[in-house]
């Protein structure tokens, strides 16, 4: 008798592999060893959220009356205070009542809003590298992605018009991300009016992802879709409360601009959950409200680790560009250190040899191959440490093997 096996749904199926699976699982077993994994893998903050964001996530969390399920689409004072923050940064005036929505993380609003408006035989443009969900949040929908090589100029612009042209049916969705995410690319003011330009011409929706818009450096400041005229006709926007104040398990982010869109988000919401712990939502508030100077002070912390990263990286031989915005940086492994190896198999080598968690260029794309994206999310010390571990590593000198503390 054959075995039973129960089987998935085909969108299961059609997900491409997580390439991320085979280091996660090695890092696990490093450290249930006790192996003190310097983990520059995933942009998880770990600085502290603002302190008057948690006492006021505190207080409200006792208050009996934010128990109770919350407004779907966010309560009106946390869509008012995103509505002030688009003014005040971005000169971008929103309803808060029809174009804005908060939803439990941008990723989150993101793969409902791909729900809500893919299905089989859909497409949507992404650009390569992308960070995962770009991709993965299109096919759980049902729909095809199209890949064109990153860019940001004219010529990446001219790429996606070509698609539009000789795709039938055309493409019904363009996604966007800058500050970029691996790569940390990103665009000047004027890069998004041919992107309007272009979803008005081909009749294509536009999602920008907008997660890093607030973590800039050396005086550069991201520019919004939305700041552009028009936007708000061919599409959205996605920000989030994660990078910028350090809230990233508080999961609140938001979607704004097109009303269509974000009823269409809505809808799809409204039979999936019940919106964010009240709670949550009054701190986001206080956040949005009260701690500019936590972003200021966060974003320097950022810029210091990142040149620590890239002056150290330079020295070992890696090619990196100095980012101006995001938590990452993107470096170009040499071929003579990658042996011909992928770099996938070059970052379980780290993780063994050098002790050193890095996410691989590939796990983002085809494009993404011979690159290595770093966190900045250790401190400066912790991050040195890494670079000399790496360089070691490069040199075929082993470590050190320190004896591990007790901690039975």
């Amino acid at each position: 008798m054959a075995e039973f096996k129960i089987q998935p749904a085909q969108r299961i199926t059609r997900l491409p592999p997580y390439l991320f699976g085979r280091l996660n699982a090695l890092k696990l077993a490093k450290r249930q060893a006790g192996v003190d994994i310097i983990d520059l893998g995933m942009g998880n903050p770990s600085d502290a959220a603002p302190q008057v964001a948690i006492d006021k996530l505190c207080e409200a969390a006792k208050d009996p009356r934010n128990h109770r399920y919350s407004a779907s689409r966010g309560i009106k004072g946390l869509r008012k205070e995103i509505v002030s923050k688009y003014a005040k940064l971005w000169n971008v005036e929103l309803d808060p009542d029809t174009e804005v929505l908060a939803c439990i993380g941008s990723k989150e609003g993101f793969s409902h809003l791909c729900l809500a408006m893919l299905g089989p035989g859909d497409t949507a443009v992404v650009p390569d590298p992308a960070f995962p969900i770009h991709n993965y949040a299109v096919a759980l929908a049902g729909a095809n992605v199209i890949s064109v090589p990153l860019g940001c100029d004219q010529k990446f612009i001219d790429n996606i018009a070509m698609v539009c042209e000789n795709l039938y049916p055309k493409p019904k969705l363009l996604i966007l991300n800058y500050p970029h995410n691996p790569t940390a690319m990103t665009v000047d003011e004027g890069f998004f009016e041919p992107v309007v330009d272009l979803a008005k011409r081909f009749g294509i929706a536009v999602i920008h992802d907008f997660a890093y818009g607030e973590t800039c450096f050396d005086g550069y400041k991201a520019p919004s879709f939305l700041s552009v005229k028009g936007a708000k006709d061919v599409g959205v926007e996605f920000t989030t409360l994660s990078k910028p104040y350090n809230m990233a398990g508080f999961r609140i982010g938001f979607a704004a601009g097109n009303k269509d869109m974000i009823d269409y988000l809505a809808t799809i919401k409204g039979y999936y959950d019940y919106g964010i712990f009240q709670a949550i939502q009054i701190a986001g508030i206080i956040a949005m409200r009260h701690c500019d100077k936590d972003i200021v002070e966060q974003n320097r912390k950022y810029q210091s680790r990142r040149d620590v990263v890239c002056d150290g990286l330079t020295r070992i031989g890696w090619q990196v560009e100095r980012p101006r915005a995001s938590m990452f940086v993107w470096a170009k492994v040499p071929a003579e250190h990658l042996k011909g190896k992928g770099t996938i198999d070059y970052a379980m080598d780290l993780m063994d040899c050098a002790e050193v968690a890095i996410a691989p260029g590939r796990a983002f794309g085809e494009n993404g191959e011979n690159y290595m994206r770093i966190a900045l999310v250790e401190n400066e010390q912790r991050l040195r440490q890494a670079v000399r571990n790496i360089s070691r590593f490069v040199r075929e000198k082993p470590l050190k093997k320190t004896k591990q503390p007790d901690h039975g």
